[in-house]
């Protein structure tokens, strides 16, 4: 299946959507191993408007890189690759990354995916063109706030329950993971299916319904209390402590909630 994408000098980090067996890592490894011939001076199988750069260096972290025999899990492989991606790379290199906060909590893995795309997005060593394969939709929502990223996703399309991966990197997010449709494709008994689409449709229908009551319900005001010697010291204190060239955005994001609510507190 032919490829194409376009990565440009404005927008030159693509966070990539989809679900499993959608072909996001198989574009990811087609991409990087492309570049990595155009390099190397060998002819590659593309159509004559295709213009791929010389890069300064190519990184990626794809795949499971675990050992037993060094004690290194699948997380800290991922970890261990990130430390040398943004210590190496610089604004004239192609980083490729597959799903980065893998292997641990869903929260933490998100905090850490996100953490890393701001990072490179931010850093002026850095902005260098970036394939982002995720699961993290969440993610998405960074386009509209750092104008160096753009989405794309695997394009899918639904017939009578059940989904057909056109394996094509089309504009856009993904609005949907598609697990349950994969475990079903993936010949997972009928019953076990038919029980993760259940507990799939109440924990969906739980979140709507917490997110509804937080929207519906009233801010709380908390109650005025006038001080006797109400000068902000402690506010003040922690303003002097922070370390602002290097903090990291997510870092800088704690830090900021830390002071509103010392704020709150004191004024």
């Amino acid at each position: 299946m032919p490829l194409s994408l376009d990565i440009g000098a404005n927008r030159p980090i693509l966070v990539i959507t989809g679900p499993n067996t959608g072909g996001k890592t198989v574009a990811l490894k087609t991409i990087g191993l492309l570049a990595l011939l155009n390099q190397s001076g060998i002819h590659i199988p593309a159509n004559k408007e295709t213009s791929i750069p010389v890069f300064s260096g190519i990184y990626a972290d794809i795949g499971d890189q675990q050992s037993l025999q060094q004690s290194v899990s699948s997380f800290s492989s991922h970890i261990n690759s990130l430390n040398d991606i943004i210590a190496f790379s610089d604004k004239d290199s192609l980083v490729i990354l597959d799903e980065i906060g893998r292997g641990t909590s869903t929260y933490d893995g998100l905090a850490i995916a996100r953490s890393v795309i701001e990072h490179i997005h931010n850093d002026p060593r850095l902005g260098c063109k970036t394939l982002f394969a995720t699961h993290y939709h969440e993610l998405t929502n960074l386009s509209t706030s750092l104008p160096g990223v753009r989405n794309c996703s695997v394009a899918v399309t639904e017939e009578k329950n059940s989904v057909v991966f056109l394996h094509k990197i089309v504009p856009g997010g993904a609005d949907k993971s598609y697990g349950v449709h994969v475990a079903q494709l993936a010949g997972l008994p009928h019953g076990v299916v038919n029980r993760a689409w259940e507990v799939l449709a109440d924990l969906e229908s739980a979140s709507l319904r917490n997110y509804e009551q937080k929207i519906g319900q009233p801010k709380k005001e908390k109650a005025q209390q006038i001080a006797l010697f109400n000068d902000g010291v402690k506010l003040q204190g922690l303003l002097k402590e922070l370390d602002i060239p290097n903090l990291t955005p997510l870092e800088a994001i704690n830090k900021l909630y830390e002071l509103q609510q010392t704020a709150e507190e004191e004024l």
